[in-house]
């Protein structure tokens, strides 16, 4: 929608916004991972120059985080079989709902050429993908619970990613602690009754020690110059195309 704001109005690229997801490359494993598929997935692959994605995980089924879902089919055909989704149950369900064509069990032995079709694995407890550990973080947003990501590797919590809640149990703190990068939802400066404001997500990653805090899933109130004036010095505003060593 048309918006005359200073974020809207702005030339810093970083104030340029898409939906929030993000892409894992292990370049020693040759392993690439998505997580969420908003509804620009394919001008942010375009964008980031995303050849392959082994498997997508996703956090739930809200419009701005599996819009972008059918736009994997170019990445199942070039695996040359069914592409690995991880999610809840309760996504799966709403999933099937909207992208029926998309599951075997609901099309049957019917392959229809260039369509995607996945390969369903239902996320109850952590599980692995080639050497990394990744550990399903349960959070309330709104009436629902989502799913964030532990990503670990040898015992060392490298990255957690929680992009659209409205708190972190003190379990979940507990779970993340000492975490290197945590990507955390910091919408906006005035409490939302489904996401986390910018101070709430601040002292969530004060709680958790995490090494650097990254706030993503924010709105249009600040441009990106005026919102890192106020943060501590290790807390950082996310931005398309921001690239971080894990």
């Amino acid at each position: 929608m048309a918006c005359d704001c200073d974020v809207c109005l702005s030339s810093d690229p970083r104030d340029k916004r898409m939906r929030c997801s993000i892409w894992l490359y292990d370049e020693k494993e040759n392993l690439s991972l998505l997580v969420d598929t908003g509804p620009e997935l394919r001008l942010q692959a375009l964008r980031a120059e995303i050849q392959r994605v082994d498997a997508v995980l996703i956090s739930h089924a809200h419009a701005d985080h599996i819009m972008g879902f059918d736009d994997l089919r170019r990445f199942h055909e070039l695996l040359g079989h069914d592409l690995p989704v991880y999610a809840s149950p309760q996504t799966f369900q709403r999933l099937r709902q909207i992208f029926p064509y998309t599951f075997k069990e609901l099309m049957g032995v019917q392959i229809v050429p260039g369509y995607l079709r996945v390969d369903a694995r239902e996320v109850t407890e952590p599980f692995f993908i080639g050497k990394w550990q990744i550990y399903p973080l349960e959070v309330p947003h709104g009436p629902i619970h989502t799913l964030g990501f532990m990503f670990v590797q040898n015992e060392h919590k490298h990255l957690v990613y929680l992009p659209d809640y409205a708190d972190v149990p003190p379990k979940v703190i507990e779970q993340i602690k000492g975490v290197d990068f945590l990507v955390i939802d910091g919408l906006r400066d005035e409490p939302h009754p489904t996401h986390l404001t910018v101070q709430q997500a601040i002292q969530i990653g004060t709680k958790a020690k995490a090494g650097v805090t990254y706030l993503t899933h924010i709105t249009h109130g600040k441009t990106h110059a005026q919102r890192e004036q106020e943060l501590p010095s290790h807390v950082r505003l996310a931005y398309d195309n921001l690239i971080l060593e894990v």
